[in-house]
Protein backbone atom coordinates (compact mmCIF):
# COMPACT_ATOMS: atom_id res chain seq x y z
CA UNK A 1 0.00 0.00 0.00
CA UNK A 2 1.59 3.28 -1.07
CA UNK A 3 1.11 6.44 0.91
CA UNK A 4 0.33 8.38 -2.27
CA UNK A 5 -2.41 10.90 -1.51
CA UNK A 6 -5.74 10.51 -3.27
CA UNK A 7 -6.71 13.32 -5.66
CA UNK A 8 -10.40 13.39 -6.63
CA UNK A 9 -11.58 15.82 -9.31
CA UNK A 10 -15.15 16.87 -10.17
CA UNK A 11 -16.07 15.96 -13.75
CA UNK A 12 -19.17 17.13 -15.59
CA UNK A 13 -18.56 15.28 -18.89
CA UNK A 14 -16.13 13.09 -20.84
CA UNK A 15 -13.87 16.03 -21.74
CA UNK A 16 -13.42 16.83 -18.04
CA UNK A 17 -12.86 13.18 -17.21
CA UNK A 18 -10.17 12.64 -19.84
CA UNK A 19 -8.39 15.87 -18.82
CA UNK A 20 -8.52 15.01 -15.12
CA UNK A 21 -7.14 11.51 -15.70
CA UNK A 22 -4.38 12.93 -17.92
CA UNK A 23 -3.44 15.36 -15.15
CA UNK A 24 -3.09 12.58 -12.59
CA UNK A 25 -6.47 12.36 -10.83
CA UNK A 26 -7.00 9.11 -8.94
CA UNK A 27 -10.79 9.29 -8.95
CA UNK A 28 -13.60 11.44 -10.33
CA UNK A 29 -16.77 12.72 -8.71
CA UNK A 30 -19.45 12.82 -11.40
CA UNK A 31 -22.06 15.54 -11.14
CA UNK A 32 -24.15 17.81 -13.27
CA UNK A 33 -25.37 21.37 -12.63
CA UNK A 34 -22.74 23.03 -10.46
CA UNK A 35 -25.05 26.04 -10.07
CA UNK A 36 -26.88 23.74 -7.62
CA UNK A 37 -23.56 22.48 -6.15
CA UNK A 38 -23.66 19.24 -8.13
CA UNK A 39 -26.61 16.98 -8.91
CA UNK A 40 -26.97 13.41 -10.22
CA UNK A 41 -25.73 13.00 -13.80
CA UNK A 42 -27.79 11.20 -16.44
CA UNK A 43 -27.22 7.50 -16.96
CA UNK A 44 -26.06 8.20 -20.53
CA UNK A 45 -23.65 10.84 -19.19
CA UNK A 46 -22.27 8.32 -16.70
CA UNK A 47 -21.89 5.67 -19.41
CA UNK A 48 -20.02 8.06 -21.72
CA UNK A 49 -17.57 8.99 -18.96
CA UNK A 50 -17.16 5.35 -17.89
CA UNK A 51 -16.22 4.51 -21.49
CA UNK A 52 -13.76 7.42 -21.71
CA UNK A 53 -11.57 6.78 -18.64
CA UNK A 54 -10.44 3.86 -16.50
CA UNK A 55 -10.09 5.47 -13.07
CA UNK A 56 -12.76 5.04 -10.36
CA UNK A 57 -15.91 7.16 -10.63
CA UNK A 58 -18.09 8.25 -7.71
CA UNK A 59 -21.54 9.30 -8.86
CA UNK A 60 -23.50 11.99 -7.00
CA UNK A 61 -26.97 10.99 -5.75
CA UNK A 62 -28.78 14.28 -5.26
CA UNK A 63 -31.68 15.74 -7.26
CA UNK A 64 -32.13 19.15 -5.64
CA UNK A 65 -29.91 21.90 -4.27
CA UNK A 66 -29.35 21.79 -0.52
CA UNK A 67 -28.93 18.92 1.92
CA UNK A 68 -32.53 17.76 2.38
CA UNK A 69 -33.61 14.53 0.66
CA UNK A 70 -37.03 16.03 -0.09
CA UNK A 71 -40.47 14.46 0.19
CA UNK A 72 -41.34 10.80 -0.35
CA UNK A 73 -41.80 11.34 -4.08
CA UNK A 74 -38.37 12.99 -4.43
CA UNK A 75 -36.69 10.22 -2.45
CA UNK A 76 -38.43 7.60 -4.63
CA UNK A 77 -37.21 9.41 -7.77
CA UNK A 78 -33.66 9.41 -6.43
CA UNK A 79 -33.87 5.70 -5.57
CA UNK A 80 -34.97 5.04 -9.17
CA UNK A 81 -32.02 7.03 -10.52
CA UNK A 82 -29.61 5.16 -8.26
CA UNK A 83 -31.02 1.83 -9.52
CA UNK A 84 -30.58 2.93 -13.15
CA UNK A 85 -26.99 4.00 -12.49
CA UNK A 86 -26.22 0.67 -10.79
CA UNK A 87 -27.62 -1.16 -13.81
CA UNK A 88 -25.47 1.02 -16.08
CA UNK A 89 -22.40 -0.12 -14.15
CA UNK A 90 -21.87 2.51 -11.46
CA UNK A 91 -20.10 0.99 -8.44
CA UNK A 92 -19.25 4.01 -6.26
CA UNK A 93 -21.48 6.84 -5.08
CA UNK A 94 -21.66 10.15 -3.20
CA UNK A 95 -24.65 11.05 -1.04
CA UNK A 96 -25.69 12.66 2.22
CA UNK A 97 -28.88 14.13 3.64
CA UNK A 98 -29.87 16.00 6.77
CA UNK A 99 -33.20 16.49 8.50
CA UNK A 100 -34.33 20.10 9.10
CA UNK A 101 -32.73 20.00 12.56
CA UNK A 102 -29.33 18.97 11.21
CA UNK A 103 -29.46 15.27 12.08
CA UNK A 104 -28.51 12.68 9.45
CA UNK A 105 -31.58 11.63 7.45
CA UNK A 106 -31.12 7.90 8.01
CA UNK A 107 -34.39 6.98 6.31
CA UNK A 108 -33.33 8.54 2.98
CA UNK A 109 -29.75 7.28 3.27
CA UNK A 110 -30.83 3.72 4.05
CA UNK A 111 -33.31 3.67 1.15
CA UNK A 112 -30.46 4.50 -1.22
CA UNK A 113 -28.11 2.01 0.39
CA UNK A 114 -30.70 -0.70 -0.21
CA UNK A 115 -30.39 -0.16 -3.99
CA UNK A 116 -26.65 0.57 -4.24
CA UNK A 117 -26.27 -2.69 -2.39
CA UNK A 118 -22.86 -2.80 -0.74
CA UNK A 119 -21.17 -0.30 -3.09
CA UNK A 120 -18.60 2.05 -1.60
CA UNK A 121 -19.78 5.60 -1.01
CA UNK A 122 -18.84 9.04 0.28
CA UNK A 123 -20.97 10.99 2.75
CA UNK A 124 -20.49 14.47 1.33
CA UNK A 125 -20.36 17.97 2.77
CA UNK A 126 -23.74 17.67 4.47
CA UNK A 127 -21.50 16.78 7.45
CA UNK A 128 -20.34 20.42 7.44
CA UNK A 129 -23.95 21.53 8.10
CA UNK A 130 -24.71 18.89 10.73
CA UNK A 131 -25.87 19.93 14.19
CA UNK A 132 -23.21 17.65 15.70
CA UNK A 133 -20.46 16.18 13.51
CA UNK A 134 -19.33 13.62 16.05
CA UNK A 135 -22.88 12.41 16.64
CA UNK A 136 -23.48 12.15 12.87
CA UNK A 137 -20.35 10.03 12.42
CA UNK A 138 -21.42 7.69 15.20
CA UNK A 139 -24.94 7.36 13.79
CA UNK A 140 -23.55 6.45 10.35
CA UNK A 141 -20.72 4.25 11.65
CA UNK A 142 -22.35 0.89 10.90
CA UNK A 143 -23.76 1.69 7.46
CA UNK A 144 -22.45 -0.65 4.75
CA UNK A 145 -20.03 0.76 2.18
CA UNK A 146 -19.35 4.14 3.84
CA UNK A 147 -15.61 4.63 3.36
CA UNK A 148 -15.19 8.40 2.95
CA UNK A 149 -16.34 11.76 4.33
CA UNK A 150 -16.02 14.74 1.98
CA UNK A 151 -15.58 17.72 4.29
CA UNK A 152 -14.03 21.16 4.59
CA UNK A 153 -14.27 20.96 8.38
CA UNK A 154 -16.65 23.92 8.21
CA UNK A 155 -19.70 25.04 6.22
CA UNK A 156 -17.69 28.04 5.05
CA UNK A 157 -14.68 26.15 3.72
CA UNK A 158 -11.25 24.82 4.57
CA UNK A 159 -9.87 28.15 5.85
CA UNK A 160 -12.34 27.98 8.75
CA UNK A 161 -12.26 24.18 9.04
CA UNK A 162 -8.53 23.50 9.45
CA UNK A 163 -8.66 22.93 13.19
CA UNK A 164 -11.64 20.56 12.86
CA UNK A 165 -10.00 18.61 10.03
CA UNK A 166 -6.81 18.16 12.03
CA UNK A 167 -8.73 17.11 15.15
CA UNK A 168 -10.76 14.55 13.19
CA UNK A 169 -7.64 13.20 11.46
CA UNK A 170 -6.11 12.64 14.89
CA UNK A 171 -9.07 10.39 15.79
CA UNK A 172 -8.64 8.08 12.77
CA UNK A 173 -9.63 4.53 13.62
CA UNK A 174 -11.96 5.45 16.50
CA UNK A 175 -15.62 4.42 16.14
CA UNK A 176 -17.15 6.72 13.53
CA UNK A 177 -13.70 7.90 12.38
CA UNK A 178 -12.66 4.90 10.29
CA UNK A 179 -13.73 6.38 6.91
CA UNK A 180 -11.10 8.36 5.02
CA UNK A 181 -11.36 12.14 5.26
CA UNK A 182 -11.53 13.64 1.77
CA UNK A 183 -10.77 17.35 2.14
CA UNK A 184 -12.72 19.62 -0.19
CA UNK A 185 -14.52 22.96 -0.21
CA UNK A 186 -12.45 26.07 -0.78
CA UNK A 187 -9.28 23.95 -0.75
CA UNK A 188 -6.14 25.69 -2.02
CA UNK A 189 -2.63 24.48 -2.78
CA UNK A 190 -1.28 26.49 0.15
CA UNK A 191 -3.43 24.43 2.55
CA UNK A 192 -1.70 21.19 1.57
CA UNK A 193 1.49 21.31 3.70
CA UNK A 194 -0.46 21.81 6.94
CA UNK A 195 -3.07 19.17 6.03
CA UNK A 196 -0.47 16.62 4.91
CA UNK A 197 1.52 17.21 8.12
CA UNK A 198 -1.65 16.38 10.09
CA UNK A 199 -1.90 13.05 8.28
CA UNK A 200 -4.69 13.93 5.84
CA UNK A 201 -4.23 12.02 2.62
CA UNK A 202 -7.22 12.61 0.30
CA UNK A 203 -8.16 15.82 -1.49
CA UNK A 204 -11.08 16.90 -3.67
CA UNK A 205 -11.01 19.77 -6.17
CA UNK A 206 -13.60 21.31 -8.46
CA UNK A 207 -13.04 24.95 -9.28
CA UNK A 208 -9.29 24.59 -8.64
CA UNK A 209 -9.11 22.26 -11.66
CA UNK A 210 -10.77 24.91 -13.83
CA UNK A 211 -8.72 28.10 -13.96
CA UNK A 212 -11.20 29.55 -16.48
CA UNK A 213 -14.29 28.87 -14.40
CA UNK A 214 -17.08 26.30 -14.44
CA UNK A 215 -18.08 27.08 -18.01
CA UNK A 216 -14.63 25.90 -19.19
CA UNK A 217 -13.40 22.31 -19.03
CA UNK A 218 -10.98 20.80 -16.53
CA UNK A 219 -7.37 21.80 -17.24
CA UNK A 220 -4.96 18.83 -17.22
CA UNK A 221 -2.18 21.29 -16.26
CA UNK A 222 -4.13 22.53 -13.24
CA UNK A 223 -4.74 18.94 -12.09
CA UNK A 224 -1.06 18.14 -12.67
CA UNK A 225 -0.02 21.01 -10.38
CA UNK A 226 -2.07 19.44 -7.58
CA UNK A 227 -0.70 15.97 -8.34
CA UNK A 228 2.86 17.30 -8.18
CA UNK A 229 2.16 19.23 -4.95
CA UNK A 230 0.77 16.08 -3.35
CA UNK A 231 3.56 13.82 -4.61
CA UNK A 232 6.30 16.33 -3.85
Amino acid sequence: MSNRAVLEVIALDEEDAVAAQAGGADRLELVTDMAADGLTPSTTGFAAIRAAVDIPLRVMLRLTDGFAAGDAQQVAALVDRASELREAGATEFVLGFLTPDGEPDLVAVERLLAVIDGCRWTFHRAIDRAADRDCLRKQLADLPGLDTYLTAGSATGVDDGLATLKAEAARAGEPGYEPQILVGGGLRLDHLPELRAAGLDAFHIGGAARPNGWTAPVSPDAVRRWREALDG
